[in-house]
């Protein structure tokens, strides 16, 4: 697949075998937008030798040792709802409300401590923004802090962060990132606010967005993908049995282990979360119902060899319709991976997309 330009929307895919090697095109801006020229993303995606395919860069991904050359934290719980508080492990630069901030949202059963939350926080305070990692609600260590699980619908918790960093902190600009989960609550809040999102918010950036639930929950039950499923349904499963124990009022004890990953949603994430059934939650988490009314800069990275979050071709052209979205497709990459040769730098491509997407939105 080649490059399509237009004046409302980009997109980039990468052929990988046969050595394209394409610039990424620069956002849409009116001139009116422009305070300095902006520059184009440096370089299409070509993965670390021996890490083609897609389960090589998720694995690696995910194992390979990261260097953090973030600050100590100021640890702070935001209330998101009554009763409910998120744990933000925020990195300060001096004259803070003067200085942009990035929030950083992990994916399914991570933390802000996960690999890729340090990396692009690594980078993100290396030109001078300040970063907040959020924990989803109970993640983190904090499933004390409230009494509701998490799932991939409630995009309004990374609302009410990015609002009591404007409010409590002064923030004059802000973005957010998210990966996977997070990519998905991310794309999400930009939606459902669309033009009334704060205009303090200048951009947000994603990274193998879960946009299409319904689709990538089967993807995961696929053969090859089992190893992933258990991996998730049993620390989700541990989750849900130590919510069990701090909220025995409010949870029961499961007498068998859901088999998949679209049956926990069934019957755990649904009946707590105020949904039917998995297919309710699907349908009404899902970012792919919504990514139309973004009205702020949006860059989403995705690759097709991903082996288990799906992009439907409806949600495709709903991204690629959408003025305010500059969409990478590449195909390899895997999940929240794309490990190119490190000439020069850490290889961490889409982490080095995503920080020069920031600064072209003014932050910095």
């Amino acid at each position: 697949m080649g490059m399509k330009t237009g004046a409302s929307f980009k997109i980039l895919s990468t052929d990988i075998i046969n050595g394209l090697s394409e610039n990424i095109p620069t956002v849409n801006q009116t001139p009116s937008d422009l305070s300095n020229p902006t520059e184009e993303l440096r370089d299409a995606f070509v993965p670390r030798r021996f890490l083609r395919g897609g389960h090589a860069q998720t694995i690696a991904g995910n194992f390979l040792p990261r260097q953090s050359l973030l600050p100590p934290a100021e640890d702070r719980l935001i209330e998101v709802e009554e009763g409910t508080r998120v744990l933000c492990h925020c990195h300060w630069q001096p004259e803070r409300a003067a200085r942009p901030a990035v929030v950083i949202v992990h994916g399914l059963e991570g933390s802000g401590a996960s690999q890729y939350v340090i990396g692009n926080g690594s980078k993100a305070w290396a030109v001078g923004m300040s970063v907040v990692r959020m924990n989803m609600r109970s993640c983190g260590g904090s499933d004390h802090l409230s009494p509701t699980l998490y799932h991939s619908g409630r995009s309004a918790d990374v609302g009410a962060v990015i609002r009591h960093l404007i409010d409590a902190e002064g923030i004059q600009r802000i973005g957010a990132i998210g990966y996977s989960m997070g990519g998905n609550l991310v794309l999400k809040m930009a939606g459902d606010w669309g033009n009334d999102a704060p205009r303090e918010l200048l951009a947000v950036a994603t990274v193998s967005p879960a946009a299409d639930l319904a689709a990538s929950a089967d993807a995961l039950h696929e053969p090859l993908n089992r190893v992933y499923e258990w991996r998730f349904l049993r620390n989700l499963m541990k989750r849900y049995r130590k919510k069990t124990l701090l909220f025995p009022d409010l949870y029961k004890k499961v007498t068998r282990s859901p088999r998949n990953l679209r049956e926990f949603d069934d019957v755990i994430t649904a009946p707590y979360s105020g949904f039917a059934d998995a297919d309710d939650y699907y349908a009404r988490a899902a970012a792919a119902r919504v990514v139309e009314k973004i009205a702020r800069p949006a860059l989403v990275i995705h690759s097709t060899d991903d082996p288990f979050v799906r992009m439907m071709p409806e949600t495709r052209a709903r991204l690629l319709a959408n003025p305010y979205v500059t969409m990478i497709e590449t195909t390899r990459g895997g999940h929240c991976a794309f490990l190119a040769e490190p000439n020069g730098y850490d290889g961490r491509w889409a982490e080095r997309q995503i920080i020069q997407f920031l600064l072209r939105q003014g932050m910095a």
